[in-house]
């Protein structure tokens, strides 16, 4: 395993700025996700990691070792590609063989590592086998084992879960997980599905229109989103403009006035962030928190999602655990007055840019 430095990497299609000046340090044997909408540069970024793809400006290093302009086979990188891409015509223990042949690996060391790469993926039973005769999820795991059979300093996978069906999706993710963990693999995992970049990464960078908007673990970005964009692309947040009219005191542009931690806010214009899970809802008026009228109750299973819209026109979605029979929470419906309470200190005030689509209130 071997670090990964990316030094303000940039990609030019003609006037288009695919990437634009990436920095970034992946340590040995981390995982770290790229996640962003599409078109962010995410798979860009991770094709010039690789070599299939050549940066305008910039710098890449593995292990010490400045790679940025030689070709993908002098690289030390094992690639997982999204659509899996194995030889139709070979055996599987064939398309995990190819890269040890392109690198010239004499046979018997070949045949063996081989055999360790595919029992790491639990496939060592079906060697003999044709791609067409194995299942999606078999396949990925194939082309788990042709990336892992070289011994890649870096690891590189471009989405490989997105073509597996929601079990297998969930299933996969695990097994990548615990061989990434057990080989100590340094990582860099493209998605643009935030719940895989969530439960998979020791840190995730999240990127928009080829610039990094925020790197860090995933609590840090889920509890303290650097801007409105991140706030809304990783899980959901409620969105309340306004202004900052006090320390400690937020008004939206509908007039409510709210408590919330100001801390590094003058005066002015500024965007409130709050998760809906964060919010409790009391059925009826009561005399603490804001008040409004359901909009529309969402049944999810374990949660249960209620729209409200506010005496003043805004909403806010809250999110909380399905009430149980009898719990009169269970009795609320579409047109009823709910209070809507939280801890102050779950608001985040952000700038008022526009950022990515959230659950805005009032707009």
């Amino acid at each position: 395993m071997s670090e990964l430095v990316l030094d303000r990497l940039r990609k030019e299609y003609g006037s288009f700025v695919a990437v634009d000046d990436v920095s970034l340090h992946v340590r040995e044997g981390e995982l770290v996700a790229l996640l962003g909408p599409s078109g962010c540069g995410k798979t860009t970024t991770l094709r010039m990691i690789a070599g299939f793809i050549e940066p305008t400006a910039g710098r890449i290093t593995i292990g010490g070792r400045d790679v940025t302009w030689d070709p993908p086979y002098r690289r030390d990188t094992g690639m997982v590609f999204q659509s899996y891409a194995l030889f139709p015509h070979m055996t599987v223990a064939q398309n995990v063989a190819f890269g040890l042949e392109m690198r010239k690996v004499p046979r018997a060391e070949a045949e063996t590592r081989v055999r360790r790469a595919l029992d790491l993926v639990r496939l060592g039973h079906l060697a003999d086998r044709l791609p067409r005769q194995l299942s999606g999820g078999q396949q990925q795991r194939v082309a788990l084992a042709r990336a892992l059979v070289v011994n890649p300093g870096v690891f590189l996978l471009d989405e490989p879960l997105s073509n597996l069906d929601a079990k297998l999706r969930l299933e996969v993710r695990v097994e990548i997980r615990e061989l990434q963990k057990r080989l100590g693999l340094t990582t860099v995992f493209v998605t643009h599905d935030q719940e895989e970049a969530l439960t998979l990464a020791d840190r995730l960078v999240v990127l928009d229109h080829g610039v990094v908007q925020q790197v860090g673990t995933p609590e840090e970005l889920y509890e303290a989103p650097a801007n409105l964009f991140v706030a809304g692309f990783i899980g959901r947040s409620n969105v309340l403009r306004g202004r900052v009219v006090e320390r400690g005191r937020f008004v939206t542009e509908a007039g409510l006035a709210l408590a919330v931690p100001t801390d590094g806010f003058e005066p002015g214009a500024a965007a409130l962030a709050l998760r809906p899970e964060r919010i409790t809802v009391i059925p009826g008026a009561a005399g603490n928190g804001v008040s409004g009228r359901v909009a529309l109750v969402t049944y999810l299973g374990a949660a249960t999602e209620y729209r409200v819209t506010l005496d003043g026109g805004e909403s806010l979605t809250a999110s909380m655990a399905t009430p149980r029979p009898g719990d009169p929470l269970k009795r609320v419906g579409a047109g009823d007055v709910v209070t809507l309470t939280w801890p102050a200190e779950t608001c985040r005030l952000l700038a008022p840019d526009r950022g990515a689509p959230t659950d805005e209130g009032g707009s």
